[in-house]
């Protein structure tokens, strides 16, 4: 039996990126997003219909601005009431949820996959894809990063510029690169 890249993709194992099916996926989402950046904010609303429709899932009331870009889509979940700020990127080849109420502000990157750490591999497209989970309430200030596999927790703070490496605790605040614990609440 063999296992498609996708499957590979989703299952948290080594895949490559240079795939038929993954591209489709990819070219769909940026027909979506394409779509939602173009729209007139009145015709637009909070989000695009056609990456609405694209989302894995949205809660009420969550607003995308534009430009906005997601590498998948299907792999995004907005909880109630998020906001996601200018110039947000997401690349969302594992799951990346956000929790309700949260708030990203321009500029954040979410970068769930990680390329191999050999250049052959690279040159293979071969990259793993690690989750992103922000709690509720949580405020990322702008042209934050957030790296795969971390965890942020309710209520935490990461500051404007911060390059987050490592899972951050519940009602704490993170600053610099890499980014530290200042306060917790």
């Amino acid at each position: 039996m063999t296992t498609s890249e996708r499957m590979k993709m989703a299952g948290g194992e080594w895949y490559t990126c240079i795939d038929d099916e993954l591209e489709a996926l990819r070219v769909a989402a940026r027909d979506a997003v394409f779509e939602h950046n173009g729209l007139p904010p009145r015709q637009r609303g909070n989000m695009g219909p056609a990456l609405r429709a694209l989302l894995g899932g949205v809660g009420e009331g969550a607003r995308i601005e534009t430009p906005f870009h997601c590498a998948y889509g299907f792999n995004l979940f907005l909880g109630d009431s998020v906001f996601l700020n200018a110039g947000c990127t997401i690349l969302d080849t594992a799951p990346v949820r956000i929790g309700k109420g949260t708030l990203l502000g321009p500029n954040v990157q979410i970068y769930c996959a990680e390329h191999h750490r050999e250049a052959s591999g690279r040159l293979a497209g071969l990259e793993v894809a690690r989750p992103v989970t922000i709690g509720d309430n949580a405020w990322i200030g702008g042209s934050a990063v957030i790296l795969a596999g971390v965890s942020i927790g309710e209520g935490a703070i990461v500051g404007a510029g911060a390059v987050v490496t490592r899972d951050v605790p519940a009602n704490t605040t993170v600053v610099g690169n890499p980014a530290r614990v200042v306060t917790r609440r």
